[in-house]
């Protein structure tokens, strides 16, 4: 009976008692944990089906006894191996991850700093059955001074400032939503998003073209992980953690009140808007009724969190990010559509 078959119907392959008897193999497996084997052995299997399907390497091997040729075209086999496992396979998310907490700690070896970056990508945080914030560090190894990082190497991702929000559309992550999102669920003092430049909405670069900052929610990093330099993840790192160490709790968080208000500015124009549409179009009652009512329950829903602030002085991630996503004022909205709609 053959060991491997062939599911057609789910495109997998399965394999039954499989075993393996080869000393290389045997030692390369033995050094690693248990947790560690299962995805080592997928990348083989996937690198191995690479070169196997490779063949002109094989005859161009057999045609040239250049040293140099023979080494030049391994190397560009290896580099197309690593540029197609990484832009194709459905673990590349996993091996950027990898690879940015491998640089982050040894980066801080080279700089004699006391900093440990885990990974936590597979492990719920504080928001139940949320794994936002793919690497945790805690500064000075402290666990109680945390700088969680999200890595997205995906073009989906767009910037989305919060005045450009619209609370009534799907949800979807942006640079903001994971930034904040990253923070409230992994507890930590401030947050870093981490692109790469080959897979990087314009959104993101039209803002930041290495390094940026966006006040009051996180740090953004642009790499380029083909070529090995990560040298932007490094300078954002080391200002993500001056503040970490040195920001001072004050009265009044004078970059969350302007984030608030600008919401509240957007908001009271939409109103105005919805005037003029009232005096064009009376035929439009009912989409009119609908725009005036989401706008009252937005001014309302923002009118809460500014009281809340005010009486604060800042917001907990957890509120931010509520603020940011609006849920609530979602359900509520629904109710009131219905109601229209039967009118």
């Amino acid at each position: 009976m053959s060991t491997i078959k062939i599911n057609q119907q789910l495109k997998r392959i399965e394999i039954k008692e499989f075993e393996i008897e080869n000393p290389i193999v045997f030692n390369y497996f033995d050094n690693l944990s248990a947790t560690e084997r299962d995805e080592k052995l997928l990348r083989a299997i996937y690198i191995g089906v690479l070169a196997l399907m490779e063949d002109r390497i094989s005859a161009f091997l057999a045609k040239t006894n250049n040293e140099l040729g023979t080494e030049l075209e391994s190397l560009k086999m290896i580099f197309e191996m690593k540029k197609e496992l990484f832009y194709k396979s459905t673990i590349k998310g996993t091996l950027a991850e990898d690879e940015i907490a491998e640089y982050l700690n040894n980066y801080f070896s080279e700089k004699r700093l006391k900093d440990k970056a885990f990974l936590t990508g597979n492990t719920a945080g504080n928001i139940p059955k949320n794994k936002t914030g793919d690497i945790i560090c805690e500064v000075n190894g402290s666990p109680d001074l945390k700088i969680a990082i999200e890595c997205k190497f995906d073009k989906s991702i767009r910037f989305g400032e919060i005045e450009n929000k619209e609370i009534f559309t799907r949800k979807t992550d942006t640079a903001w939503s994971q930034l904040i999102e990253s923070q409230a669920n992994r507890d930590s003092k401030i947050s870093l998003i981490v692109f790469d430049i080959s897979l990087v909405d314009n959104s993101i670069l039209k803002n930041f073209d290495n390094v940026g900052y966006i006040s009051g929610v996180g740090f953004v990093a642009i790499i380029n992980s083909q070529k090995g330099d990560y040298s932007n993840l490094a300078i954002a790192y080391m200002l993500a953690r001056d503040i970490a160490l040195n920001a001072k709790e004050i009265e009044l968080d004078k970059d969350v009140l302007a984030m608030i208000v600008n919401r509240i500015i957007k908001d009271i124009n939409e109103v105005l808007s919805i005037k003029s549409l009232v005096l064009s179009n009376i035929e439009n009652n009912k989409t009119i009724l609908k725009q005036l009512d989401k706008s009252m329950l937005l001014m309302e829903f923002n009118q809460e969190y500014l009281k809340r602030f005010l009486k604060q002085g800042t917001l907990t991630k957890k509120d931010l990010l509520d603020f940011y996503m609006g849920e609530d004022i979602k359900d509520k909205f629904k109710l009131v559509e219905k109601e229209i709609n039967e009118f």
